[in-house]
């Protein structure tokens, strides 16, 4: 019967904290598609299979650390505090790579995959390293 009890208690405030975490990447996505130099999703609709490649890597690489967020919070503030901090980093990483790969976003337009996978392995391993530097297995939202 306490298996009812927490799960009355606990799912409200999974939904809640998943629904800002969601909330946080659909908006940090937007932002991120926002500030790149290419067209990501008017070449997605035309079938440039580097610029999905890219996208997906970007917005896994931008749910990471927000994973690491709500796995760790203490607080629905504190979510929110850390989820944008995340993402600000994130984006700010984003940006140092796109400018380290030089001419990103000619090679994405012409649909090459090879600068698209290594993007999406600069983007997922600064997404990895912020996440561990997030996250405290010590505390939980849930408790």
């Amino acid at each position: 019967m306490w298996e009812i009890t927490a799960f009355q208690t606990g799912f409200p405030r999974f939904l809640v904290g998943t629904g800002l975490t969601a909330f946080l990447l659909v908006l940090a996505s937007f932002i991120y598609i926002k500030l790149t130099p290419w067209k990501e999703l008017a070449l997605v609709k035309n079938q440039n299979g580097a610029a999905g490649l890219a996208l997906a890597g970007a917005i896994a690489g931008l749910a990471i650390p927000l994973a690491a967020s709500l796995a760790s919070a203490t607080s629905y503030p504190d979510l929110l505090i850390w989820g944008t901090v995340a993402l600000l980093l994130q984006l700010i990483a984003y940006r140092v790579i796109d400018l380290l790969l030089s001419d990103l976003p000619r090679r994405i337009e012409e649909d090459q995959a090879g600068p698209a996978i290594v993007l999406i392995g600069a983007k997922l391993s600064s997404a990895m390293i912020l996440a561990a530097g997030l996250w405290d297995p010590h505390t939980r939202l849930l408790t």
